[in-house]
């Protein structure tokens, strides 16, 4: 298997596409660090992982922050030496529209979406660099190429940002033999999605996907395993879109403003 014994880091993994990539990995023999904000998502998913014979540390770190983002990588170094993987997963938003959105919530967002993908990407940069090998891979949205469906414009703002820091971090890492893409899943049956939209409103938005269906987690995981790939090795500072077709179509302003607003309160807890 090409990824065995590889190291892989993937950020917020205790649960949704993150759980799904690490999954993945391990089935590939790959050593993988679990790490979430949510200590019992982590130690749950690392708990399944080695009833699947996987190696995995658990580290429980909000990657936002820059002295826990090097605390993990001192515990990811201490226990298997070295990473060759990076994927960048963690990521929140919300559905707030900008008239009614804080700069905490804003600066929030933009911490853990974008900042954090730069914190974590200069710990493993080093590594890398030295053994003239490493793949990065980061998880955006098909919120960076327009705008959200469900996120407000700071998730967008974070999500087009990241596509721009992948784009450039490329170049600096690629005559290093280091490939830095970037993923943009579009809506996604992750457990969150589904705990928050009902079922009927779900099936309402299969309209907007040709293939007549949602992207499951899975489907996220086998594109990141093929950008570390070696069938990759060409690809170089690109953003795969894994979408079902969602950014061949939009809706019209006014169901797409109904729609936030339902979806603010629903996730703060003002309806059910």
């Amino acid at each position: 298997m090409e990824f065995k014994d590889q190291v892989v880091l993937v950020t917020g993994s205790g649960k949704g596409i993150g759980k799904a990539i690490a999954t993945r990995f391990v089935r590939e023999r790959a050593s993988v660090c679990i790490n979430d904000i949510v200590l019992e998502d982590a130690e749950r998913t690392s708990r399944e992982l080695r009833k699947l014979g996987g190696k995995t540390l658990v580290v429980q770190a909000d990657v936002s922050k820059e002295e826990e983002v090097k605390k993990m990588f001192r515990l990811l170094f201490g226990k298997f030496g070295t990473i060759d993987i990076l994927v960048n997963n963690a990521g929140i938003g919300d559905g707030l529209m900008v008239e009614d959105m804080t700069y905490e919530i804003w600066r929030k967002v933009i911490d853990t979406n974008l900042n954090a993908v730069f914190l974590c990407c200069k710990a493993a940069m080093p590594v890398m660099q030295k053994k003239r090998y490493g793949k990065i891979v980061n998880i955006a949205s098909v919120a960076a190429k327009k705008i959200s469906f469900r996120g407000g414009a700071h998730y967008t703002a974070s999500k087009a940002g990241l596509l721009g820091f992948t784009r450039h971090l490329a170049y600096e890492l690629a005559p290093y033999g280091i490939n830095v893409n970037a993923i943009c899943p579009g809506a996604t049956l992750t457990p969150l999605l589904k705990s928050r939209t009902p079922h009927a409103e779900l099936k309402a938005e299969l309209g907007r996907f040709p293939v007549g269906k949602f992207c499951e987690p899975e489907d996220i995981a086998e594109a990141v395993l093929f950008l570390c790939s070696k069938r990759s090795k060409m690809i170089v500072g690109q953003a795969l879109d894994v979408d079902a077709g969602e950014l061949l179509a939009w809706t019209d302003f006014e169901s797409y403003k109904k729609g936030r607003k339902e979806y603010a309160k629903r996730v703060s807890g003002k309806q059910s």
